[in-house]
């Protein structure tokens, strides 16, 4: 008679548990855009998620420390004239994040340590270049502000966010929607799914496909997929006869699955989240009351299931920390934000432990905050794995850092600085621009009240093209300095706000 031998794992007994209620974050409208994007972005230092808001798009953003119920009032971030489809935040920036639209842009948010007094509606940077709506988002892991887009124009943009400028352009490699887009651990290659049911592995600096799989699953619903730490593919979809699948693929030989785990029949997209330091994928389905784990090995059957941590409400999205704002005091090896209708409650993953010693076998070493390349190095064809930093003496994340955008004729393509009325002052006529410059007396009409018109200047008060210009080159420099001083008056604000804490 054969014993059954137990497979010796330290993550067989990984278990999941929600936060306290006093805990969670209560009263957000999360938004009810039909998309299946995660709808949340979490960070060591800030909570982001996309919430309903009239007249266009809005999320918002909270320190992690602010629990409880969270004011009607509270600022959000607007600057979309519709719906956001997604939000990530840098991985070098803790204060950088990004968002995506239905109204074809992307927008870059410097985020103060500070709590805003009212909303914040001036992005850093705004990204324009898809046609139609954007709806995935993803920084790149290594290199300095290279960010990508993808949109319902199929194409895929990465973008240096500290110039403004387009790096590449993949526009002709998807005949259809783009469903999910993912780096592998370098940079080097990208992992895509599209609507035409095919996985592909792209090249994006030579613009060319290196491997593509036709119908993974064999089903109709959309497919995700990511990279695991060794350059294998983890893609979650349906069967024929609808039920959820997890596969495993090697992309050197995509014939058939290095694995393939079937779950159960439903209708939610599953929402892969990898962890490479523990080498554990967790699956999270919209509409799903479950959250199920799985550990990838060398050994067959190389896809191993651990549990699942279930709960009474549905979720409508979900948030997956960084391993760098885990508590490695409790053995904490994962923690979510899942999203209800009304409210974001974490989710804590732990692996039991008697002993409170750091535990080198669960937190080797990670990637940290530092980039390892500038965008020109990353385009130019040099790669370079993740800056790791040890957890021993837990994470502190740094202090705020300003986003530096350089860009040509900065000025040249703000809004004007003057009310709109019918018309913007840059397109009233030269006559009347000077006058907004330099406003005269103001003539009230005695038959139409409230109605005013500059008195016109007599000819020889005329102003010539030169004075104009150096008009507008004096105000160009009295801007340049009150920006100047704003930035320094904000770096003061919060150094402030760090020493008080």
């Amino acid at each position: 008679m054969s014993r059954r031998v137990v497979r010796q794992s330290k993550f067989r007994h990984v278990f999941g548990q929600a936060a306290k209620a006093d805990q969670a974050y209560e009263d957000i409208r999360v938004s009810k855009v039909t998309w299946d994007s995660s709808f949340c972005a979490v960070n060591p230092k800030f909570l982001a998620i996309i919430v309903e808001a009239g007249g266009g798009g809005a999320f918002i953003v909270l320190p992690l420390a602010k629990t409880g119920r969270v004011d009607k009032n509270y600022p959000l971030v607007t600057g979309h004239t519709a719906p956001v489809l997604d939000i990530d935040w840098c991985p070098h920036n803790d204060n950088v994040i990004a968002s995506a639209s239905d109204d074809t842009t992307i927008m870059v948010w410097q985020i103060p340590d500070y709590t805003p007094m009212r909303n914040i509606t001036e992005p850093i940077i705004t990204l324009e270049g898809h046609s139609k709506r954007v709806g995935i988002l993803s920084w790149h892991p290594t290199a300095r502000n290279v960010l990508l887009s993808a949109g319902g124009d199929n194409m895929i943009i990465i973008w240096n966010v500290g110039t403004g400028e387009v790096l590449l352009s993949l526009d002709d490699m998807h005949p259809d929607v783009i469903h999910s887009v993912c780096w592998n651990s370098n940079g080097s290659l990208l992992a895509t799914t599209c609507k035409d049911k095919t996985l592909r592995i792209i090249d994006p600096r030579k613009g060319q496909v290196v491997a593509e799989r036709a119908r993974p699953h064999e089903g109709a619903r959309p497919l995700r997929a990511v990279f695991t730490a060794d350059g294998k593919l983890l893609s979650t979809g349906f069967s024929r006869m609808s039920e959820r699948q997890l596969a495993l693929w090697d992309p050197n030989n995509f014939e058939e699955p290095v694995a393939l785990q079937e779950m159960d029949t439903s209708n939610g997209v599953l929402l892969p989240f990898y962890d490479p330091d523990s080498s554990i994928v967790y699956l999270c389905g919209k509409g799903d009351s479950s959250i199920r784990y799985f550990e990838i090995t060398d050994e067959p059957p190389f896809v191993h299931y651990l549990n699942t941590f279930s709960s009474k409400e549905p979720q409508r999205g979900m948030g997956f920390m960084p391993k760098r704002g885990l508590d490695v005091s409790k053995c904490e090896i994962a923690r979510f934000y899942k999203l209800h209708e009304r409210k974001c409650e974490p989710i804590i993953m732990t692996v039991p432990r008697k002993s409170d010693l750091f535990q080198d076998d669960l937190y080797p070493d990670t990637p940290g905050p530092e980039p390892a390349l500038e965008a020109d190095e990353w385009l130019s064809g040099q790669d370079a794995d993740p800056v790791l930093i040890s957890l021993r003496d837990g994470y502190v994340p740094p202090k705020h850092r300003e986003l530096r955008v350089t860009k040509r004729n900065i000025l040249d393509v703000r809004p004007p600085s003057v009310p709109r009325r019918s018309q913007s002052s840059s397109d009233a006529p030269l006559s009347v621009r000077s006058t907004l410059l330099h406003p005269g007396p103001i003539y009230i009409s005695p038959y139409r009240p409230y109605t005013t018109r500059p008195l016109r200047p007599p000819p020889q008060q005329q102003h010539t093209l030169e004075t104009l210009l150096e008009e507008i080159k004096a105000l160009r420099e009295r801007v340049q300095a009150q920006e100047q001083r704003i930035t320094a008056l904000e770096n003061m604000l919060c150094e402030l706000v760090d020493g008080t804490d």
